[in-house]
């Protein structure tokens, strides 16, 4: 028995340092102050908030209950190998075992410590270098990625798109929501580089063309980063459709610029202003959080404006579909041969090794 009970106080310590790491305490106060809420007569008054209440305490209970259950079932097996008692042994030793892999599985957790991990996403894709056949990149990506959330059943909305003049997309922005989006999709940011038989020229050249996805945490909350109005430049005027026509009679459109970084946010969907500019200043709280992620400042009064162009050196994938095929992601390392599939939303692979790239780092 001694030596399971030097087992089971490994395991333990190894729970403990997950949960501390993972701030389960802090994550079950929140919960607990929300089940509470939403106990309270005129909870569902407002019913919009409620709703968000009610989806809030759904994702913390997703995170917080297994860590629950695996420390209570792990102090079961310590009160029963504390009895010393021989014949409870190999029961003892199949529970912790079990209890041990369950541990193993909870353990992908520790990849999403992050500030924003736990938050939703605003993704934005703009076409870069090369012309007709980068907006077409932008908007295989655009495919790519829907595909992948088609897959993983989360939910996505077109806040604004500017199509290409002959096919793809000059850019596109998409709210998406799902349980850790953005801790699975942050390393989905940055440029990414195509190369194929081009479709657009008629010699059927090969041609490299680039796009870049930016992933931002949907910040609901102002207060999570908070913006000075002096430090905004607000501008509205007409949308405009497809070959110029006008969308709507009314300036709703939205450019939002953040002067001190040089940041711009435009949202000209067929919304009203207000609506327009709502979603332009959660955008924009977004990319100001993942600039200060990125260059490592604790005051937006320390960020710089952002210089990466979607261009040759910056990439940080390769998608190659000729002379020969293969989907390499320069900073894992990870490669796989069937491009198609990768394409086609099959993401997952990708996704996991950039994060355990992160995590052993």
């Amino acid at each position: 028995m001694s030596s399971m009970q030097g087992s089971i106080s490994d395991l333990q310590e190894q729970i403990d340092d997950a949960r501390r790491r993972l701030k389960i305490s802090a994550l079950t106060k929140e919960l607990l102050n929300l089940q509470h809420k939403s106990q309270e007569q005129d909870f569902w008054q407002d019913a919009s908030q409620a709703q968000k209440i009610m989806q809030q305490i759904a994702q913390l209970e997703t995170r917080v209950t297994p860590w629950q259950v695996l420390s209570r079932d792990l102090k079961d097996i310590k009160d029963l190998a504390e009895l010393k008692d021989d014949s409870l042994k190999d029961e003892l030793a199949r529970q912790l075992e079990s209890l041990g892999k369950r541990f193993g599985k909870l353990k992908e957790d520790l990849k999403f410590t992050g500030e924003y991990d736990d938050h939703n996403v605003i993704l934005t894709l703009s076409a870069g270098a090369g012309g007709t056949d980068a907006q077409d990149w932008a908007g295989m990506l655009y495919r790519m990625y829907t595909r992948y959330f088609d897959k993983k059943h989360w939910k996505y909305e077109l806040l604004d798109e500017s199509p290409g003049e002959e096919a793809g997309l000059k850019s596109a922005t998409l709210s998406i929501s799902g349980a850790m989006a953005y801790g699975k999709l942050k390393g989905e940011h940055g440029v990414h580089r195509l190369v194929r038989l081009s479709p657009f020229n008629s010699d059927n050249l090969r041609q490299t063309s680039f796009a870049k996805v930016e992933i931002t945490p949907q910040i609901d909350k102002p207060e999570e980063v908070e913006i000075d109005d002096k430090d905004l430049k607000i501008d509205v005027y007409r949308s405009g459709g497809h070959g110029g026509q006008s969308v709507n009679t009314t300036d709703s459109a939205v450019r939002i610029t953040h002067l001190p970084t040089g940041l711009v946010v435009a949202i000209q969907n067929e919304r009203s202003q207000l609506q327009n500019r709502e979603t332009a200043l959660q955008i924009l709280r977004g990319k100001l959080a993942q600039l200060k992620l990125e260059q490592h400042a604790e005051k937006l009064s320390e960020l710089k404006g952002p210089n990466e162009q979607a261009a040759w050196g910056n990439q940080i994938r390769n998608y190659v579909l000729h002379p020969y095929k293969q989907v390499k992601d320069l900073r894992s390392k990870y490669e796989t041969s069937d491009p198609d599939k990768v394409l086609d939303g099959d993401l997952d692979p990708l996704i996991d090794a950039y994060l355990n790239h992160v995590l052993q780092a």
